[in-house]
């Protein structure tokens, strides 16, 4: 695909904080010290091979370094660069998510994720993800990010105020153009295009920008601005999963709803998801053969094993406010009864965001990501993180709930 040149692009910026020196954790031990030196090693060469465009080289050299230290986040992250500059969409945003769950502050590699997540089709996941990282990441960023998830009025949001600013820079204006054309908003997106371009250059601007508008597939933007090929994804190694998919059953199929959509959400035109996920045929039992339980043997119900407190929780979604966020709580518990051992919890929203972030938790490291490796296999979205201010869902409380 044709790189697209333009000032007010995603910057490489956003993956530059990937590139930057690795911080080893001590090893107790000869053999963990030796690892650490390896993977040290592997990450420069992969940041080296970033800068000269050889992506497969630094697919593999970023492969080894996290292979050889597995809760290094910061080698996650640049694992998922490696996989989201040679265009492996899928493989980049398991690598980032993983990279979330072992450092939930890294706005570096959500900013990724999300874009990832455009490029995949998953605009409400991306907006869920830039939602809950809407502190840590520059405003440039997060608000031509919200554009391409499709959230053209919270893009503006964003982007009208930061280009006021006294100290608005030339990416600011241009990403806030870029989104004004996204908008259809084309005699205003000139105007602001023209403040920092030459008259020559702006009406080739804006047709990069028409092209952009009408894209083909869900990639394609994505693609564009950051000059990305997409390619064939065989998925990431489960050699290198942080944490491995669970055995899915094979007696249920349970078909559950999508998830609640976001009042301001504005589909990018002609941009079905990359991967339809149709739903799983019923199991069917031969009739030649039916389960019996004798009755001398009754079956007995395992108890199960008891999860251990801590500061961990499971983020489910973002959405419009806490009554919708009940409905994605039923549907996840539809998903995955398992859940309801905990009570939901969720994150009200504040002055920066409108949204409410449904979560459930309060355990230790470990049994959280048990449960969301758990959920994810059943379909199910989710990433592990510290507490951050979550409170007891009003629906469990008998507070009163706002209207949808």
């Amino acid at each position: 695909m044709r790189r697209v040149a333009m000032i007010g692009a995603l910057s490489l910026a956003l993956l530059g904080a990937s590139l930057a020196g690795v911080v080893l954790p001590a090893a107790a031990t000869s053999d963990g010290r030796v690892r650490a030196t390896d993977a040290a090693r592997h990450a420069e060469r992969a940041r080296k091979a970033l800068v000269k465009r050889r992506w497969d080289r630094a697919v593999r050299e970023s492969e080894m370094a996290v292979a050889d230290t597995p809760a290094d986040g910061e080698h996650r992250r640049l694992l998922g660069v490696a996989y989201l500059r040679a265009g492996r969409f899928a493989s980049a945003a398991r690598a980032f998510e993983d990279a979330l769950t072992l450092r939930d502050d890294d706005h570096a590699a959500a900013l990724n994720l999300a874009l990832t997540q455009v490029a995949l089709g998953q605009w409400d996941r991306a907006r869920g993800t830039l939602a809950a990282h809407a502190g840590g990441i520059a405003a440039p960023d997060r608000g031509l990010a919200l554009a391409l998830a499709g959230d053209l009025p919270g893009a503006l949001q964003v982007l009208m105020p930061a280009a006021r600013l006294p100290e608005a820079d030339a990416k600011t204006r241009q990403n806030l153009a870029l989104t004004l054309a996204l908008a259809g908003q084309w005699p205003q997106a000139r105007a602001l295009a023209a403040y920092d371009l030459p008259v020559e250059a702006v009406d080739r601007r804006l047709a990069t920008w028409a092209a952009l508008a009408q894209p083909r597939a869900s990639s394609d933007q994505v693609a564009a601005l950051l000059g990305i090929t997409p390619a064939s994804d065989p998925g990431l190694p489960l050699a290198l999963a942080l944490v491995a998919p669970a055995p899915v059953a094979t007696t249920i199929a349970v078909a559950a709803p999508p998830p609640p959509a976001f009042v301001s959400q504005i589909v990018p035109p002609a941009a079905p998801p990359l991967v339809s996920r149709p739903v799983p045929p019923a199991a069917v039992v031969p009739a030649s053969r039916p389960a019996v339980v004798p009755a001398s043997r009754p079956a007995v119900a395992t108890r199960p094993r008891p999860l251990t407190p801590g500061g961990y929780y499971l983020q489910l979604g973002a959405y419009e406010n806490a009554a919708v966020a009940r409905d994605g709580w039923r549907g996840a518990l539809r998903r995955w009864p398992v859940l309801g051992r905990l009570r939901p919890t969720g994150i009200p929203a504040d002055r920066s965001s409108s949204l409410y972030r449904l979560s459930v938790g309060g355990v230790a490291r470990g049994d959280a990501i048990q449960l969301c490796r758990g959920y994810r296999a059943r379909g199910g979205r989710c990433f592990v993180r510290l507490v951050a201010g979550d409170r007891p869902a009003p629906w469990r409380t008998g507070l009163r709930l706002a209207a949808k």
